[in-house]
């Protein structure tokens, strides 16, 4: 069996200063920062960007971005480009959250133009998928899934395909205390490997990581982070907090 390596990255949101998300980095960086079993990503507001990839030098974390904008400049007053990113040695960026969608009237063929610009600057991508309660409660959560993760790869050729991350977020249980059952949770991700074998193969698809994103927490991780098809968590609240945050890369880290 192909063994992917877990990755538990913090998405912020829109939390920290410059000088609160230095303090939370260097408390991350002395515990974990030459730990090369699992691999950390933080996700800093775009202000403290600058000042977290300082302290990143000379670790093993990586930096991600939050978000950004397919066009690479122009008139766009607010917005951020990959070359932005990468200028600022970010790897990662989110995309899609479910609070763009949802607060921001994202489309999947606005997010499927991030993936892309994304890719061609060489930045990966944590896509975010995932249904809302309404979808979930009326049966509708593996259509969803499957139309998000389609139309967001659109595009996407086989040799970019492992340099995307997917993160299965259930928009019901994002900072809400609830989190879908280890089954529930295991069912959509082995349906979304499914979705990858069929766009791009068995073999590429076995090596692409699909994250959790509802709620994980140090309670709850262990349990969700043993299943074949779970590698990782992109983690909220939780990564505010250095202790919680730590705690869940050791879980994956004992996870074999």
């Amino acid at each position: 069996m192909l063994l992917r390596k877990k990755l538990i990255a913090g998405n912020w949101k829109m939390n920290k200063t410059s000088a609160d998300a230095v303090s939370l980095v260097k408390e991350i960086v002395a515990a974990v920062g030459k730990v090369h079993d699992v691999e950390v990503v933080v996700c800093p507001p775009f202000t403290c960007l600058e000042s977290v990839a300082r302290m990143l030098e000379g670790s093993a974390l990586k930096l991600g971005a939050q978000n950004m904008h397919p066009e690479p400049g122009g008139a766009y007053t607010g917005e951020v480009s990959a070359a932005m990113l990468r200028a600022l040695f970010a790897s990662y960026v989110i995309l899609g959250h479910s609070e763009r969608r949802t607060y921001f009237k994202e489309t999947d063929a606005f997010i499927n133009q991030k993936v892309l610009a994304a890719l061609k600057s060489q930045l990966k991508p944590i896509l975010c998928v995932g249904e809302t309660l309404q979808e979930r409660e009326s049966g509708a959560t593996l259509k969803v899934v499957q139309t998000q993760v389609e139309q967001d790869l659109d595009g996407v050729g086989k040799d970019l395909a492992t340099n995307v991350v997917i993160a299965y977020e259930p928009v019901w249980a994002i900072g809400t205390g609830r989190v879908a059952t280890t089954e529930q949770a295991q069912e959509v991700h082995a349906f979304i490997r499914s979705l990858l074998t069929k766009l791009f193969g068995e073999t590429l698809a076995q090596k692409v990581r699909i994250l959790y994103g509802g709620s994980m927490k140090p309670a709850n991780a262990p349990e969700l982070l043993a299943q074949k098809d779970i590698d990782g968590g992109l983690i909220g609240g939780a990564s505010l907090e250095s202790r919680s945050f730590l705690e869940l890369i050791n879980a994956a880290a004992a996870v074999r």
